[in-house]
């Protein structure tokens, strides 16, 4: 049949092309149209004469079902809290560890030797991150063996694994904030005289972030204290020798990278870093 049929077709589309001139390539398209009709009509014939059943619809019940149900709210909120805490995942890492600190002062450190994209912002976030790492390890280790271990073994409810969690954060918080800016927020808070263990995250978390800040700017200045010795002296002598053209980063920025490998800046600026959280 299949022969008889493709005999069919070729003596079919040879007579047309005797007939009108048709083109080698308009003669192809026009048999694989023709064969794409021949194979196509019996399906969708098929489809007329038995129609598909209505396709059955998707529920989503985030705790909101009003079919005969009350609807449980407190699942949508716990729900709706998760995807939260998802999102601000990130800004709790930056703002409730040591990772702002790091950032900062290797940020100044780039800034001081006047380099504008070395080492890259990748390099500084990843340094940054693995040195959060290694300072917070014994933090995440007592989160873990509080918290997390007894409400994996269902030993605890999850609010307690919560509350749990947050006491090794907010210690760490309270011994590297300054007690100044604590009673700031206590204070525009109007808690009242209250026991450090007792404070709030939303005391603790602002004054430790502007501690940081001000700690980080205070080890920048330090950074900077150096290489701008070095871009006045380079100053002076090209001033002296009437070289007023020449742009002065020309000549110090190469002192500034030999001087900052000579003293092993990294390993000082690493090691103070780490050092500052030790107190």
């Amino acid at each position: 049949m299949r022969a008889k049929g493709n005999g069919v077709l070729e003596c079919w589309s040879s007579g047309i092309a005797s007939h009108h001139s048709i083109t080698p390539t308009l003669l192809r398209s026009f048999r694989l149209l023709l064969l794409l009709a021949v194979f196509l009509l019996p399906a969708a014939l098929y489809a007329q004469t038995n129609p598909n059943p209505a396709p059955v619809p998707i529920n989503l019940n985030l705790g909101l079902d009003a079919i005969g149900k009350p609807p449980d709210v407190d699942v949508a909120i716990k729900v709706l809290f998760a995807i939260t805490l998802l999102t601000l995942a990130p800004s709790i890492i930056l703002l409730m560890t040591c990772f702002l600190r790091i950032a900062l002062v290797l940020s100044f450190v780039r800034t001081a030797l006047s380099l504008q994209a070395a080492p890259a912002n990748q390099v500084i976030i990843g340094l940054s991150l693995f040195l959060t790492f290694f300072i917070m390890a014994p933090t995440w280790e007592r989160i873990d063996a509080e918290a997390l271990t007894p409400y994996r073994a269902k030993q605890i409810s999850s609010d307690e694994a919560l509350t749990r969690a947050s006491a090794p954060i907010r210690n760490f918080m309270l011994k590297q904030a300054r007690p100044k800016d604590v009673e700031l927020f206590v204070g525009m808070a109007k808690l009242g005289p209250t026991p450090v263990d007792k404070l709030p995250l939303k005391v603790v978390i602002p004054g430790f972030i502007i501690s940081e800040l001000r700690t980080a700017f205070q080890m920048g200045f330090l950074l900077f204290v150096p290489f701008i010795l070095i871009d006045l002296v380079v100053a002076t002598v090209l001033m002296s020798m009437g070289m007023m053209m020449m742009p002065p980063v020309t000549i110090s920025l190469p002192l500034k990278i030999l001087l900052f490998v000579l003293v092993d800046g990294w390993n000082l600026v690493v090691k103070s870093i780490v050092l500052s959280f030790a107190g």
